[in-house]
């Protein structure tokens, strides 16, 4: 059969075929501080990259270095080496370096998860000039945080010359997942010479009947099923502009006397009773819903149910919550520091503005000054954008390829050297 296109190029560039000329798939470690979900983006997304992985024909393992006595890795479908539990955000492990060494034949290809860690700096240790390796930043060189915390930042310039920079130097590829998280990397820490390459990034449509899936939610929330309600998924930290949100949806609650907002997300850091208390001052207090971590359909309901997302975030290099969203068929409300927020305003499948009090609050009033008839095909522009930009299957190809190019390469490179 003929195979053209991109196709082609997928099939020539797999690694070496087996004895029956079938390609080999690529065995592929991914490396990652925690697969619990209450760390947001990066663990969400590895498990949606899984999917296309598998699509893909790639053999995905991960080391984690959470308790192995975790009950949410039973249920994920690839296998999990959990090397913890640690004691600390940085995530010393004793054991890490020591199962990277051992196991370093049995993969073709390792890709870090985040910088700023003990399992990238292993990582490195391990497998420097033995393995190709890529790193994801998952966002954390961005300028926002050396502003906003600039004694961390005097920590982490210590850090970054003899530690953190050598893993991103030598790296086959630093992974991006927006050009402007890219051109925005170089401005915070020097020396900044690597490979920055931007994939595509996103997330897989729900699975499941929509209908079932808010009855689930509202099983849960009773009291939201005669409600309107805006959706916010995400940790509730400061980064994400919780503040701004409630301070702007006081302004315009009166004006809006059947709609709240459901504040969907984990606390790690205490921000849920500050903000709590400020809404209760602002006479909002009941109109502010807390339900925590939502998963599986709880979430899916939770998004299919809302009206729209919002997400008023200072610093968000990609934001898989605005690409779930957007696969559910919502409009997105977001801050121009999500670095999807060109693709929002090409699409028409939301409102952009500053991540400012001023700016939130026009993204709310916006919303209220829209039309039943406008709301509805900004629906549909949302879930045509999603289809169009946001497929993991494509980030699966695109990595699979940087690694099956390196690795062909330095086999032909041996096989030269031979034939000298």
């Amino acid at each position: 059969m003929e195979i053209s296109g991109l196709n082609r190029i997928e099939k020539l560039s797999r690694p070496n075929a087996d004895m029956n000329g079938a390609p080999a798939p690529l065995r592929l470690l991914h490396v990652i501080y925690s697969l619990d979900l209450k760390y947001g983006g990066p663990p969400e997304g590895l498990r949606q990259l899984a999917e296309g992985y598998r699509q893909e024909g790639v053999q995905l393992e991960v080391v984690s270095l959470d308790s192995p006595e975790e009950s949410f890795l039973a249920d994920l479908p690839f296998k999990v080496h959990a090397l913890g539990p640690v004691k600390s955000v940085y995530g010393y492990s004793p054991q890490l370096l020591p199962w990277l060494r051992a196991h370093t034949n049995d993969y073709d290809a390792v890709i870090i998860n985040g910088v700023w860690q003990y399992h990238g700096l292993a990582t490195w240790r391990a497998i420097k000039n033995k393995l190709p390796y890529c790193v994801f930043t998952h966002g954390a060189l961005d300028p926002w945080f050396q502003k906003r915390y600039p004694l961390k930042h005097l920590k982490k310039k210590f850090y970054w010359r003899g530690f953190q920079y050598p893993v991103l130097r030598d790296a086959l590829a630093v992974l991006f997942t927006t050009e402007t998280e890219k051109e925005q990397a170089v401005h915070s820490f020097t020396p900044h010479q690597w490979n920055g390459i931007v994939v595509p990034y996103g997330t897989y449509p729900p699975a499941g009947n929509p209908d079932a899936q808010k009855e689930v939610f509202f099983s849960q929330y009773p009291g939201m099923r005669q409600r309107n309600f805006l959706l916010f998924m995400g940790r509730i930290h400061e980064k994400k502009g919780c503040d701004l949100l409630i301070d702007a949806f006081s302004r315009i609650a009166s004006s809006a006397p059947d709609l709240d907002i459901v504040m969907a997300g984990p606390d790690q850091v205490g921000l849920k009773v500050v903000l709590q208390k400020k809404a209760e001052k602002l006479g909002i207090g009941n109109r502010i819903h807390w339900p925590g971590l939502l998963q599986k359909d709880a979430k899916w309901g939770a998004f299919h149910a809302a009206e729209a997302f919002v997400l008023p975030s200072h610093q968000e290099n990609f934001g898989i919550s605005v690409a779930e969203a957007l696969g559910c068929g919502k409009p997105v409300l977001i801050s121009n520091k999500v670095n999807i927020w060109q693709d929002v305003i090409a699409d028409g499948s939301g409102l952009v503005d500053d991540d400012s009090l001023e700016g939130v609050y026009r993204l709310l009033s916006g919303w209220l000054q829209l039309s039943e008839g406008q709301r509805v095909d900004m629906s549909r522009r949302a879930l045509q954008s999603f289809a169009k930009r946001y497929s993991m299957r494509s980030t699966a190809i695109t990595i699979r390829n940087i690694f099956v190019q390196r690795i062909n390469a330095g086999r032909r490179s041996s096989v030269a050297v031979q034939h000298r």
